[in-house]
């Protein structure tokens, strides 16, 4: 499902251009078919993506609530994530510990609390992206209970790493918002068992090698991990947890289905799309670099041990991948929103 979510990204400069153009060229996206738009409410590190202040944001929920589409956005604070950056400069502090400490949950939280507030004033639709934190769904959830339509998404890193594991393994773990102490990941776990989580998807970063390297202010800070989302969920979730499988269903097809609006996807109903995923939830396997189907094979779960595989996948009906090869002959297709 998160190839279809990924149109998002189609529209991510629709919050960062200038206000007078914004109007016509959200529209202009929303005709091409893009599910929604996203905004970073800090610094995203690349210039063609540049952070969406208050008003921009503002104004862009507002048109995008016009357009019926939603607005995803990265919630984290710029002004605190950029002064505690200045202050571990002036101290001369580098690496992890210095990187973590520059975005601490608070600049999750308050990220959140603003831009649901914003959103419930614009009347719009928000989606935030890549909650790291417990604290940061209860923030999100209770915008919710206020009556903001707001949905949640968390990654499966967040779920199956700490930060204490990240110093051993250094940047390959490196993300914004960086990994947590193991309590918060124990309350992360408890609001997606509580079902006020919505979304797990990967956040798919990926990268060579080579821009993983340098230090923490320079490297890339994304994981790459849309291969193991439903090894965690059903690893960590199913067997440890007991997450029920139905659960997992909606958390990684049903909810984003309808979230976005794409049709005849997320539903095992007459006239749905014949996409299915056959999996031996008890079968265990360990991941190898060769095991994975993406251009540069760097992921962070490469040694991880997880029980349950995917045997078969069936996309439109047609059998892509079946016992650990790619088997597809068709190409994908354009989805739009509904």
């Amino acid at each position: 499902m998160r190839s279809a979510i990924s149109g998002i990204h189609h529209g991510l400069r629709a919050v960062g251009w200038t206000r007078p153009r914004q109007s016509s060229r959200d529209a202009e996206l929303a005709s091409r078919g893009v599910v929604g738009f996203k905004a970073f409410m800090c610094d995203s590190g690349l210039p063609e993506f540049p952070r969406a202040d208050d008003l921009t944001l503002l104004e862009g929920l507002r048109e995008a609530g016009r357009l019926g589409l939603p607005i995803a956005v990265h919630a984290e604070s710029q002004e605190l994530t950029q002064a505690l950056r200045q202050k571990m400069l002036e101290e001369n502090r580098s690496g992890i510990r210095a990187f973590l400490d520059s975005r601490p949950i608070v600049a999750e939280t308050e990220a959140i609390q603003r831009a649901t507030w914003l959103a419930g004033q614009a009347k719009a639709k928000l989606h935030i992206v890549h909650v790291s934190s417990g604290r940061g769904v209860v923030v999100a959830a209770e915008a919710r209970a206020r009556g903001v339509d707001v949905s949640i998404e968390t990654c499966p890193h967040y779920l199956y790493f700490t930060e204490e594991g990240r110093r051993t393994y250094g940047r390959g773990r490196q993300c914004a918002p960086p990994l947590r102490e193991k309590c918060e990941q124990n309350s992360l776990w408890t609001q997606l068992l509580s079902g006020s989580i919505d979304i797990v998807a990967s956040d798919h970063s990926p990268s060579p090698p080579e821009m993983k390297s340098g230090d923490f202010d320079t490297a890339w800070g994304g994981i790459a991990g849309v291969q193991s989302t439903l090894a965690v969920l059903l690893d960590r979730g199913h067997h440890a947890r007991g997450l029920p499988l139905e659960r997992i269903s909606a958390l990684l097809a049903g909810h984003p289905a309808s979230r976005f609006r794409i049709a005849n996807k997320g539903r095992l109903v007459p006239g749905a799309d014949a996409d299915l995923a056959i999996v031996n939830v008890s079968k265990s396997f360990d991941l190898h670099a060769e095991d994975l189907m993406q251009r540069h094979r760097l992921s962070p779960y490469i040694g991880a041990r997880f029980r349950g595989a995917v045997q078969r996948t069936i996309r439109r009906g047609e059998t892509i991948f079946n016992q650990g090869k790619i088997t597809a002959r068709n190409p994908g297709v354009l989805v739009r929103p509904a």
